[in-house]
């Protein structure tokens, strides 16, 4: 489902009257409380923001175990479509070959809403997305989250897939409601940085997510090995997108980017690989590193998401369910969990305030700034270190219960927007090895 640029465009021309009037604010959002107090942009000591967005998963499914946090894990029980009730149940593989990949459509994640419910998980999907992983199944993020701070507030910016959430964290609105196989035109945050002369760069490792306006941002997107270069030479941008191996969810179970169904080891290993550039690299002292998801996979989260300011409210004003969020700085509070409200549009709302720009749409205009989270006291420059390797996995047509014919015509439904993607972009000029 698309929706058209009129409603877009006009959306964000309404921005100026948001950001001149009452902030727009729905009742989850009033909830929040008053905003922390923030230094002023150039006196936050913030030079570098990091953003590392991965795939489809949920809170509770991820996060659900984190002391202090509002998670739920084991003693939770759903009906299926028979009436059948299944128990939340832990997962013991890492890759999930034998169930398919759950529900994060647009009317998948309604159905799981349920009005508020959030309880329609096995009507959209098997028991798979009511399974989840504990602190030990987390190389990286089961003691990294405890390290550092997390979000338990922190939702997907729509109800849908990938491409609709992804665009929310580019440009705060989308203009579909599905991986629709199309470029895009909205404006991003991107746009006003390079009009306020904002040093950023997006890093890439397989298939640019950049590719999706074309060749517009084909100057500043580079290769994941630029990102590790410049973070170990000091030379990191003012802003930086940094993203896992998307394409190789083509071929089922090898991507590191979380996606069902990669093995989620290899997922915790490249968000280590990236903390550790961050921390050990010589501009730490004044960057900020925000690892989140794009949205909540079909995995279940007991907390219902509230509806947000939006250029289009009727189709997507509606946030998706939790995902995880942690954010690493030496002015992160140390095994902290923040409860305030926050959705991707919060990052966009720290960047604009951090280089003083204008807002993009009446979301990002309303949001709550992530920078809230951090104390601008006295920074921590110590970062502890973990060895977490990566996995050597087979995909998944060569396991699980599944027949290879049914594990192939699976591949091809669940995988087929990023090798569009990719596909368009080595047409339309991208400098990309073919496969």
């Amino acid at each position: 489902m698309d929706i058209s640029r009129r409603k877009v465009l006009a959306g964000a021309a309404g921005v100026a009257g948001a950001v001149a009037g009452a902030p727009l604010l729905s009742p989850q959002d009033a909830a929040a409380g008053p905003l922390a107090a923030l230094p002023s942009p150039a006196a936050s000591g913030i030079e570098h923001i990091v953003v590392v967005c991965m795939e489809n998963r949920s809170f509770d499914h991820l996060l659900g175990w984190l002391p202090a946090a509002d998670g739920k894990q084991a003693g939770l029980s759903f009906a299926d479509q028979s009436g059948t009730v299944h128990p939340t149940h832990h997962l013991t593989t890492t890759q999930g070959c034998a169930w398919s990949d759950p529900n994060h459509s647009y009317d998948g994640g309604r159905t799981e809403y349920n009005n508020g419910a959030c309880d329609g998980w096995l009507r959209a999907s098997d028991v798979f997305s009511i399974g989840y992983y504990q602190q030990n199944d987390l190389p990286f993020l089961g003691k990294a989250a405890p390290a550092w701070t997390v979000c338990d507030n922190f939702f997907a910016s729509t109800m849908g897939p990938t491409f609709p959430n992804r665009l929310y964290l580019w440009g705060a609105q989308t203009d579909r409601t599905s991986n629709t196989f199309s470029f895009t035109s909205i404006p991003t945050i991107f746009d006003r940085l390079a009009a306020a002369g904002v040093s950023r760069r997006y890093y890439y490792s397989d298939v640019p997510f950049s590719a999706m306006w074309g060749l517009r941002y084909l100057g500043f997107s580079k290769s994941l090995d630029t990102f590790f270069a410049d973070a170990a030479a000091g030379t990191l941008p003012a802003v930086s997108y940094v993203e896992p191996a998307l394409f190789l969810e083509a071929v089922d179970g090898l991507s590191n980017d979380y996606h069902p169904h990669g093995d989620i080891r290899n997922g915790e290993a490249f968000l280590n690989r990236i903390y550790q550039a961050v921390t050990r690299g010589p501009g730490w002292p004044n960057t900020v590193l925000v690892f989140t998801f794009d949205e909540w996979g079909g995995f279940f989260d007991h907390v219902p998401p509230a509806s947000a300011p939006d250029t289009n409210p009727a189709q997507t004003g509606l946030r998706g369910f939790r995902i995880p969020t942690l954010v690493v700085a030496p002015t992160a509070p140390r095994g902290s969990v923040a409860h305030g409200l926050y959705d991707h549009t919060s990052i966009l709302k720290m960047i604009e305030w951090r280089y003083n720009l204008a807002s993009l749409t009446p979301r990002d205009a309303a949001a709550n700034n992530l920078a809230e989270v951090l104390d601008f006291g006295t920074p921590d420059l110590s970062a502890p270190q973990w060895d977490v390797p990566s996995v050597f996995v087979l995909p998944c047509f060569a396991q699980g219960g599944r027949s290879a014919a049914e594990a192939e015509a699976a591949r091809l439904q669940e995988n087929a927007d990023w090798a569009w993607l990719r596909g368009a972009a080595i047409e339309a000029g991208w400098p990309l090895r073919q496969r």
